[in-house]
């Protein structure tokens, strides 16, 4: 098997005509990777070093490819009351993502917007925009414009925490999926996504493309790539 390009491969999750019962299954096991190997924990960095931007105490939060709801759900449960008033807008194409994400018990202020991100004009812009486990289900000229977007219709700037393609995350996860996943939307799309992640020169490369001056790069446990650009 090939790491060193992207692979072209869709995932099943971008095909039409899902059961939603499947995609609800999905949604929920994705949490579960997400809370027990640390990506709610990139999300979580990812928003605090933007929020020290902050010159108000209100906080508007966009997610685009919510999914489920479960990395704004975190960012809520980890901030709220903590000096900032947060409100939060998720966007997703798929309506049975949005469906999971408006049966979490919200505290916040909150709309979810059943939508391709691209069609969403703000008439107030949010200060952060960020996405997980999104970008790679885009080809590298639909990545250019998805960082042009967030990166001028954020205040602040834009975090993403997304995938480092590597063999042993490649075998990893397909080894835990075959083990403890029971929907088959992970068990195929998992290892996938891991062959459709980025190595930290095509990251460099899709920014610089997209005129993003200001960024970092962390390599994040279990291989994940946390980018913030800030404004």
């Amino acid at each position: 098997m090939d790491y060193s390009i992207r692979s072209c491969q869709t995932e099943l999750l971008d095909m039409p005509n899902i059961p939603a019962v499947d995609i609800h299954r999905n949604m929920y096991e994705l949490e579960i990777i997400n809370r027990r190997l640390g990506g709610h924990a990139i999300t979580l960095r990812g928003f605090s070093k933007l929020l020290k931007l902050k010159s108000k105490n209100q906080i508007d939060v966009c997610e685009i490819g919510c999914g489920g709801g479960d990395n704004l759900k975190v960012i809520e449960n980890s901030f709220t009351g903590k000096d900032v008033v947060l409100s939060f807008t998720g966007i997703d194409i798929n309506p049975d993502c949005i469906r999971v994400a408006e049966n979490i018990k919200w505290r916040s202020k909150i709309r979810l917007l059943i939508s391709d991100y691209k069609k969403i004009h703000f008439e107030v812009k949010p200060d952060i925009i960020f996405c997980s486990l999104f970008c790679h289900h885009f080809k590298e000229a639909e990545l250019i414009e998805m960082f042009r977007w967030m990166h001028d219709n954020a205040n602040y700037g834009f975090f993403i925490n997304d995938l480092h393609r590597h063999p042993m995350a490649y075998h990893s996860i397909r080894f835990l999926t075959s083990l403890f996943s029971r929907s088959y939307l992970v068990k195929n799309d998992a290892p996938i996504s891991v062959l459709r992640g980025f190595k930290k020169k095509e990251l460099n490369d899709l920014l610089q493309r997209a005129g993003i001056v200001h960024y970092t790069i962390e390599w994040k446990w279990a291989f994940r790539w946390l980018v913030i650009a800030s404004r």
